[in-house]
């Protein structure tokens, strides 16, 4: 967090706030319309100081009621014409800003879709989420308010202050000599409030991150009965929130006063002064009325200073934090073609005649060849140097159309051996390929075309059932969804309330785990993909159900190049050879009876799995 606010403290607000101009550009004929509009009526309420002189000197000097009349007249048109103007001012700034924010927020929607796992495993969804909401809004308020008026107060003190030296010059000069004092604490504060707002902004992230985690745990915070603890942890971020923000007022109302009080005292100084004059018969009474009366109107302009220099820290801190996602690299497509339009729907066809029995894959090996990693090693990006990689000299095929079971201690590096093949992360050395291609090569469009994957912890989102199963495929439709479903054993979606139709819910949260799991193994085969990545997906399965779609899947697999990482010999059995990892590297390939009699560790593997599942045989019985 130091090093943020180090960064705060040394970049320039403006040329941070410059980076919105791409934004802004589609709408500047609005906005500029807009400040135009505000600073004719900001100008206009410099008039009046002037129809007040012409009254005081003219008609009330002569005792001339037509004159006041008149006067009050021309004051009054004055005062519609400006609320009329900063109405209108309103509606043109309204309608285009809220698009600004649209367009912002929907392209931080898609950089985010585009940013490589790793990037999500270091950021807080909270913090995400913060920039997304909280942030954009900062922004909409300052193009809304701030921005335009910053200009209309800077010419409207500079008219003003034109129009007190033409009355009378002394008394301009005595309102002139606050400036230096004023530009310099502006300054201070500018420095000081742009730390405490960014430091304000991430603790925001913090507390959006808790409430998170809060809401999609409540079953564990319920079930352990942690929900004081929990309290409390929300309790100090808000209070360490809470600090913050008095510090924020605190630093606000300084400035304020100091801005309030110095104007006031020279606006004193000068009514003394003028007084004088007017006494000595040097200034007219209408000329001090006059000059009064601007000084008074520039105090909104000068006292407003503070508060719009706030707001513009906070947008500017805002735009950082905005762009601190931006700036992310995306996913490298990776392919010589461009991941979208054209070459992805042609990809697409190619995935699913792929499909048919004895089909070839067409790609640039010209042939089947299967899954192969040739010397893959991987360690994650935010490692420190010299870490030994997470995975080491990974030498495996599987053939076109075999099953390859992937078995491993906890912490082996199956999980991630899996994650290379759909490109979810990038090798650090080596290369995968799929039927001779290397997918660094592919555009991820097309990997993902061609790789469809089942985690071992089952993602829902809050749609229907179909269309959480129907993501797995573009373009798949009602008998395609039939089919997976049958495949996963989901049979229990026809008793839903609305059937394939129901709502399941953030998360899927109202579903079991093993109904949660059956969809996602139906979303994975559901597009007929030509290699399936499957992670464990039958863990949270009792053994009945475990074995009704162990049978299914031997179907699927027939046509399939897989790899499944198993920890049952009941899912081991499903292989036509296994693959055990250990340590980041493979230790030994072989059929499950081969390794059984020539691996100590294999068999060691197994026989706990072997005791676990006869654990819950009985316990079923």
């Amino acid at each position: 967090m130091s090093e943020k606010h180090a960064a705060t403290r040394d970049r320039s607000a403006v040329r941070t706030l410059l980076r919105l101009w791409p934004y802004v550009r589609p709408v500047r004929t609005r906005l500029f319309s807009a400040a135009f509009v505000a600073v004719v009526a900001s100008c206009l309420g410099l008039v009046i100081p002037l129809v007040l002189k012409w009254m005081v000197d003219g008609p009330v000097a002569d005792r001339d009621p037509g004159g006041v009349w008149l006067g009050a007249l021309v004051l009054l048109l004055l005062g519609v014409a400006e609320a009329l103007l900063f109405g209108f001012r309103r509606w043109l700034v309204a309608r285009p800003l809220a698009g600004v924010e649209a367009a912002m927020r929907a392209d931080l929607y898609r950089h985010l879709q585009r940013l490589p796992v790793a990037f999500h495993d270091r950021w807080a969804s909270g913090q995400l989420l913060s920039r997304g909401t909280t942030d954009l809004m900062l922004l909409r308020m300052f193009l809304a308010f701030p921005l335009t008026f910053l200009l209309v107060n800077a010419t409207t003190i500079l008219v003003g202050y034109v129009i007190l030296l033409g009355q009378q010059w002394t008394l301009g000069l005595v309102l002139l000599a606050p400036i230096a004092p004023l530009v310099i604490l502006c300054s201070l504060f500018e420095s000081r409030y742009a730390i405490v707002a960014r430091q304000a902004q991430d603790q925001v992230g913090d507390l959006t991150t808790v409430v998170e985690e809060s809401v999609l745990g409540i079953r564990i915070i319920k079930g352990f009965g942690r929900h004081r603890s929990q309290a409390r942890a929300f309790r100090r971020l808000s209070e360490r929130l809470r600090g913050t923000e008095l510090g924020k007022a605190r630093l606000l109302a300084g400035i304020w006063a100091l801005i309030t009080t110095i104007p006031e005292v020279t606006i004193g100084a000068a009514l003394v002064l003028g007084t004088i004059q007017v006494a000595d018969g040097t200034l007219s009474a209408g000329t001090l009325v006059a000059f009064l009366s601007t000084a008074l109107a520039l105090r909104w302009p000068v006292e407003s200073i503070g508060f719009l220099l706030a707001m513009s820290q906070e947008a500017a801190t805002a735009t950082e934090r905005y762009f601190e996602v931006m700036d992310a690299a995306e996913e490298s497509s990776g392919g010589a073609h461009d991941s979208t339009g054209s070459d992805a729907s042609t990809g697409s066809d190619a995935s699913r005649s792929s499909h048919e029995p004895g089909a070839a894959h067409e790609s640039g090996a010209g042939s089947a060849d299967g899954l192969r990693f040739e010397g893959v090693e991987f360690r994650y990006p935010d490692a420190s140097d010299g870490a030994a990689p997470v995975l080491a000299r990974i030498d495996l095929r599987v053939r076109p159309g075999e099953t390859m079971a992937l078995v491993g201690g906890t912490g082996s590096g199956k999980t991630t051996l899996t994650a290379l093949v759909p490109r979810l992360h990038e090798v650090t050395a080596g290369r995968i390929t799929l039927d001779g291609e290397d997918i660094a090569a592919m555009p991820r469009e097309r990997v993902r075309e061609l790789v469809s994957v089942a985690f071992e912890e089952p993602t829902l989102f809050s749609a229907s059932v179909g269309e959480n199963v129907l993501m797995g495929a573009e373009g798949a439709g009602g008998e395609e969804l039939g089919r997976a479903l049958d495949i996963a054993q989901a049979g229990f979606v026809q008793s839903l309330p609305h059937g394939a139709d129901t709502q399941v819910g953030e998360q899927g949260l109202s579903l079991s785990g093993g109904q949660r799991q059956r969809l996602a193994l139906a979303r994975a085969v559901v597009g007929q993909p030509r290699f399936l990545v499957l992670d464990d997906p039958l863990s949270a399965l009792d053994v009945h159900t475990e074995a009704l779609v162990e049978a299914a899947l031997r179907r699927v697999l027939e046509d399939t190049t897989a790899l499944v990482v198993a920890h049952r010999p009941s899912t081991v059995m499903l292989a036509d050879r296994v693959a055990l990892l250990s340590g980041g590297r493979i230790a030994a390939v072989g059929t499950h009876q081969e390794l059984l009699r020539t691996n100590g560790e294999y068999a060691w593997l197994m026989s706990g799995a072997d005791a676990q599942e006869t654990d819950a045989e009985e316990g079923v019985r």
